[in-house]
């Protein structure tokens, strides 16, 4: 729900934190701020701490410093019950599709449903065509994963992501393993979600799809982040 007062206020907010990787500190004393409508990348070599702030920000890892905000949650203070109702308020997208492989496109939006509570059968048909009408893949809603290509099996995680109207996409390297013709659909499908008002923010590796549609950036570099402020 936007901010009646401002819908540019903060959708995350981090101040002075550190963050770790299994026990090692790889970000000391960091601060950002995204702001609800923008759309952000997350940019850095491998290994300097890009997957770790998105884990932060889905609650997988601890928040340690001075203020962790994201859609109205505190992270330092989260309680283990309350962190599927923070998912519920994001889209999460991850580079490997995990998809079920016995099940249909269909089936695999619906059991995303079904899973966080939603029993009304015409509903959940209702929201699962929605989001693949989102992502062009409407008439492709009987096929199974290994019947798709890896575009089309990215387009419906896409689809299982936004199937809550989450206000904040988040996405780690979703074309990594895509070609360049692909990756470009992709990052279209995304920024036409953008201009609809959701949040999104990527870290990716991906600088020729960022020279295409460019953004601000926060580079992660030496233990900082750096910001491009576009």
């Amino acid at each position: 729900m936007e901010d009646p007062i401002n819908p540019n206020s903060p959708i995350i907010t981090l101040k002075n934190l550190d963050i770790y990787q299994k026990k090692l500190m790889i970000l000391h004393n960091i601060s950002l701020t995204i702001h609800k409508g923008e759309f952000v990348y997350v940019i850095g070599k491998t290994g300097t701490g890009k997957s770790s702030i998105l884990k932060l920000l889905i609650a997988d890892e601890k928040a340690h410093g001075e203020q962790a905000e994201i859609v109205g949650y505190d992270l330092k203070t989260i309680k283990t019950k309350q962190i599927p109702y923070l998912r519920r308020k994001l889209g999460v997208i991850f580079q490997d599709y995990q998809l079920l492989a016995e099940k249909t496109v269909y089936d695999n939006l619906d059991n995303a449903l079904r899973a966080i509570g939603c029993k009304d059968k015409l509903e959940r048909e209702d929201r699962v065509m929605k989001a693949l009408e989102m992502v062009g893949l409407s008439t492709k809603h009987f096929k199974y994963p290994h019947q798709l290509s890896g575009g089309e099996q990215q387009r419906v995680c896409i689809a299982r992501a936004l199937l809550n109207e989450p206000e904040l996409l988040i996405a780690d390297e979703p074309t990594g393993n895509l070609d360049p013709i692909t990756s470009e659909e992709i990052f279209q499908i995304f920024h036409h979600i953008n201009k609809k008002g959701t949040t999104v923010l990527i870290a990716t590796h991906d600088f020729m799809m960022i020279d295409k549609f460019p953004s601000r950036s926060l580079l992660i570099e030496d233990g900082k982040i750096l910001d491009s402020g576009l």
